[in-house]
């Protein structure tokens, strides 16, 4: 007989947060993507044009986890004009060696929050410089929010300014953060300005053309791109990725067909087959990460399949743990 444990968002919200734990799981999920032959197919999207709606299945099997996850990520962008999110979603959780269904986590996108923020973190960790005060975030949602939040726990993090195309978003943003995180915060209306004496710019939109232009970006600043992943999204103008002296990828194989990258590529800037270091490498010791206080460095961030197996399973462990869930057994 089957059994599997049903847990919803309320559930998980309970056992499962932003903190030090979860950088250190999704931290060993690239380190696991650099050095295991872990099992990672590519992204399936399905588009929904007229609705301004896509959604993405990723999954990967890491060897040593005795499960691996399959995400079910919906993002419908005109959500907000009905009052609903943009995100929301679900995960399966399969035992690695039966196929059986352990668990079925009805998270309506929470555990992508946690495990996306907790993968800027980790960015910021292995490439920005140590004492980085200053960040800029753009955006103005969840994951804006999570990010600063994120970066709190790697880095002495005294400032942070928020820019998101609606004004009155990003001032209500500030104002929560500047609550919760008790440091100065302020919403700019000038993404130059925000960007300008950032130690850490961190992007987190859904755009379609460069918000962040290459003459922003000066000596000793790092940029993690977050919101580029698919096709036609494009957060920094592909010429900072030529500017860089180090551009990082969470999955090569996806970023030179939906990151960052691509748009750099497409643009002529940086050849198809150049080679290019991933997180997990830096992570590992196997590449070098920043190697100067003056270097510029940019972490193409597109969400892989292992950061969700492993959000998944440190979810079920906190759920067995905490005796959490609803058991099912059918």
């Amino acid at each position: 007989m089957a059994r599997m444990t049903i847990l919803t968002e309320a559930d998980l919200r309970k056992i499962v947060r932003l903190d030090l734990d979860a950088v250190a799981c999704v931290e060993n999920a690239f380190r696991a993507l650099a050095t295991l032959p872990v099992a990672m197919p590519p992204i399936m999207r399905l588009d929904i044009p007229e609705h301004r709606g896509e959604v993405d299945v990723k999954t990967a099997y890491v060897p040593g986890l005795d499960a691996f996850a399959i995400k079910i990520s919906p993002g419908f962008f005109d959500n907000p004009k009905l009052g609903l999110p943009s995100l929301n979603g679900m995960m399966v959780l399969l035992s690695a060696r039966t196929g059986l269904i352990e668990a079925l986590l009805l998270d309506n996108g929470f555990l992508t929050d946690i495990r996306t923020a907790a993968a800027g973190a980790v960015a910021a960790k292995h490439l920005s410089r140590e004492n980085s005060s200053v960040a800029a975030i753009f955006g103005a949602g969840v994951q804006a929010r999570l990010q600063l939040e994120a970066l709190t726990l790697v880095r002495p993090i005294a400032e942070a300014r928020i820019w998101a195309r609606d004004a009155a978003r990003a001032e209500a943003a500030a104002g929560a953060l500047r609550e919760q995180l008790g440091i100065i915060i302020r919403a700019t209306s000038d993404p130059a300005e925000a960007a300008a004496g950032s130690d850490i710019i961190v992007t987190t939109t859904p755009a379609t053309e460069p918000i962040i232009q290459s003459g922003w970006i000066a000596a000793g600043q790092h940029v993690t791109a977050m919101g580029s992943d698919a096709e036609h999204k494009n957060e920094i103008a592909p010429a900072i990725l030529r500017l860089a002296d180090l551009y990082v990828a969470d999955a090569a194989r996806q970023t030179r067909r939906l990151g960052e990258l691509h748009h750099a590529i497409e643009a002529g800037l940086i050849s198809g087959d150049a080679e290019v270091t991933e997180l997990g490498e830096v992570i590992a010791g196997l590449k070098h990460g920043r190697r100067s206080a003056d270097d510029i460095t940019v972490a193409d961030l597109t969400g892989t399949g292992v950061q969700d197996t492993a959000i998944a399973t440190l979810a079920r462990d906190r759920a067995r743990a905490a005796d959490a869930g609803t058991v099912f057994e059918g």
